[in-house]
């Protein structure tokens, strides 16, 4: 028992039932580990509108920006008062985006089986998240909250994730009815 992967959720708890993905009482299949393909597998991560180079321009227009008042004011005590705020500020700017950009490396990989569905969640920071049921008895709900637009979640296996929460609406709707339509799939196979 001790050499088996330990599963967790997105909550970041563990599942209640391992077993719930293994049917027959055997031992107990990681959908992680697992090396057959397959039916479908989605990866999910943000869009950014910025790119790598358009990050530069943005820095070095926004460097233009505060340095063109310090040159009118260049033989002035007031453009050393005032370099060092605009030297902030684009340090600051300069910041949000790394950490913007970093927080778009978020992904969430999807991936469906006959007998399980999983989802792993991959966080800039290294966390990694993970979920697993059998997709017959998944739920996939698609809820309009008072600060969600189309609030996505799986739930199964006693839990209940959010999934695609930095896709646009309309992305989670598609997703939903895409996932719908394989799982339903998988149970006229059967």
């Amino acid at each position: 028992m001790a050499d088996e992967p330990i599963l967790s959720d997105a909550a970041g708890g563990e599942p209640p039932a391992a077993s719930a993905f293994n049917w027959g009482g055997g031992p107990t299949k990681d959908p992680f580990e697992r090396v057959d393909p397959p039916v479908w597998a989605v990866t999910l991560w943000p869009h950014r509108s910025l790119s790598r180079r358009g990050f530069r321009w943005l820095m070095a227009l926004s460097a233009a920006a505060f340095a063109l008042p310090l040159l009118a004011l260049s033989a002035t005590p007031a453009a050393l008062a005032l370099a060092p705020y605009a030297g902030i500020a684009l340090l600051a700017l300069w910041g949000f985006m790394k950490l913007s950009y970093r927080s778009g490396r978020v992904t969430e990989e999807l991936r469906l089986w006959p007998d399980a569905i999983a989802v792993e969640r991959r966080e800039p920071w290294g966390r990694v998240r993970r979920w697993a049921a059998n997709p017959y008895w998944v739920d996939i709900d698609l809820t309009e909250t008072r600060n969600v637009e189309h609030y996505l979640t799986l739930r199964g296996a006693g839990r209940r994730i959010e999934l695609g929460a930095f896709l646009t609406p309309e992305e989670r709707m598609e997703l939903a009815t895409e996932l719908r339509a394989r799982i339903a799939g998988l149970h006229r196979a059967v």
